[in-house]
């Protein structure tokens, strides 16, 4: 039996597996790590399966549709985000009428949070995988080759009769070390020249991302992983391996993105994988995402085990605001972390999200300020970005500043972040034309470029990574600098 997995086309570049889905401004190309996991699973138990990304491919409709009646598969499971999910309906209508036997499903965090606004609206489309999907499309899959009843399938929304059945959540995967590697699905699936189509303007280039854990222990307001609240890490040994394999499997790979939610939540276990990778002498630079509660001890053996650069969401200085988001931080752990971060000798990417609850526009100066002293190595500034699903959501919703609920309004025309969250005193074009602010207040400083340039000169691996996503960062700079 055959399973197509697509990440279906879009606007160039967009990122659908980002926390916060779009085109962005640095080149970066995130992988569709979920559904690569869930190719593994099927591949594991001999599906005949294809992952295609076309987005990262630039195939049109037309085009992937080309590709999908050539596989001619038995069951297609597409990809979801808020933002796209038009687009994404409009494809999946396209595809069911040229493949009228093939089910076809959605699955992702969009399609979670509105299972039954997106499957009424997708109209002749058969199902939605809800929640951590890998084993529900496994289980869909199986009743599709057996010819038996869906009623039964965790984590499953279908249509009968045009009537929507809800069956049981699917309960979250415990046992984390059972999902196959990813990095094993990008070798087969994608091979080296795919690889290198994937782009982190954070890491060196080409780089693979990996999860070595799922969810969150923490519950930020904000945030759409729809696993957060919860944290199952994969054990230590099991990580060490996947990092062998792609040491071994994938020389030509020069970072390892681990996209955990956040990485060294918990001290021991961060601490032994870093242990073991010194041991097994795996020499690779890896990066990840990380808290600012992050402990000095723990930063200088993650360096010493070759992590490279800490992703981290600061969000904002101003308390009020980082108590409204349940942050759990405070200015004065955010300043003992960058003086930390500089002696681990370790590189920051740093996260900022202006228009937080209650903020002024005098709350977002004295953050972008607060960036500046920081001087974190790239910084990235997003307006408030709410996501059906999310408290920060229903908070928006329930005071009424959601300007449009047309989901394709949530980015610009370019696919960049065009937040819909508009109040009365920061409407939400003055949010998007501070964060065009805070970018060139942050880039465009002496006290940055200058070091910036060093380290271009002084370091290969970081000229190329730099250099790569300036060619889209600059002209877009460019714009923001010729806006009167």
């Amino acid at each position: 039996m055959k399973v197509l997995l697509l990440n279906p086309p879009y606007l160039p570049y967009y990122s659908r597996q980002s926390r916060s889905p779009c085109v962005t401004k640095s080149g970066t190309l995130y992988y569709p790590y979920f559904l690569a996991y869930t190719t593994g699973i099927l591949d594991e138990l001999d599906f005949d399966t294809k992952l295609l990304d076309a987005v990262v491919n630039n195939l049109s409709h037309e085009e992937t549709i080309k590709e999908v009646k050539k596989f001619n598969p038995d069951l297609i499971v597409i990809e979801t985000s808020t933002p796209s999910i038009k687009n994404d309906i409009s494809i999946a209508k396209k595809i069911k009428r040229a493949l009228p036997k093939s089910h076809v499903n959605l699955l992702g965090v969009h399609a979670t949070a509105l299972p039954a606004e997106t499957l009424k609206e997708a109209g002749i489309v058969d199902s939605i995988c809800r929640g951590e999907y890998e084993y529900t499309v496994r289980d869909l899959a199986i009743a599709i080759k057996d010819k038996k009843s869906l009623n039964k399938i965790l984590g499953l929304s279908f249509k009968r009769k045009n009537k929507i059945t809800h069956n049981k959540p699917r309960p979250l995967l415990r046992d984390i070390d059972k999902l196959p590697f990813v990095s094993k699905v990008y070798k087969k699936h994608f091979g080296k020249e795919g690889i290198k189509k994937y782009f982190y303007s954070s890491l060196r280039w080409p780089q693979v991302t990996i999860l070595t854990a799922r969810g969150c222990p923490h519950n930020c307001t904000f945030c759409n992983s729809p696993f957060k609240g919860s944290y199952r890490p994969r054990s230590p040994e099991n990580v060490v391996k996947e990092f062998q394999f792609i040491k071994k499997e994938l020389p030509f790979v020069k970072e390892i993105m681990i996209e955990d939610e956040t990485f060294p939540a918990l001290k021991r276990r961060t601490i032994k994988i870093c242990k073991l990778l010194i041991k097994k002498k795996v020499k690779l630079n890896w990066s990840c995402n990380a808290r600012v509660d992050t402990d000095l001890e723990t930063l200088k053996i993650m360096k010493r085990a070759g992590a490279r650069l800490l992703c981290v969401g600061f969000e904002s200085v101003e308390q009020k605001s980082l108590d409204a988001i349940g942050k759990g931080t405070s200015k004065h752990i955010q300043n003992i972390f960058i003086k930390n971060i500089r002696k681990a000798k370790l590189l920051v990417n740093g996260c900022f999200i202006l228009g937080l609850p209650g903020e002024t526009k005098e709350d977002i100066q004295r953050t972008i300020e607060f960036a500046k002293k920081l001087n974190p190595d790239t910084a990235q500034f997003y307006p408030l970005m709410v996501y059906p699903g999310t408290a920060a959501y229903e908070w928006a919703k329930k005071q009424k500043y959601i300007k449009t609920e047309d989901y394709s309004k949530w980015l610009t025309k370019e696919g960049h972040h065009n937040t819909v969250v508009s109040r009365s005193g920061l409407s939400n074009k003055e949010l998007v034309a501070l964060c065009d602010l805070a970018r060139k207040n942050f880039y465009l400083r002496a006290s940055y470029l200058i070091p910036k340039i060093a380290q271009i000169i002084s370091n290969p691996q970081e000229a190329k990574r730099t250099l790569k996503s300036g060619k889209t960062f600059f002209p877009y700079m460019k714009k923001v600098l010729l806006k009167k």
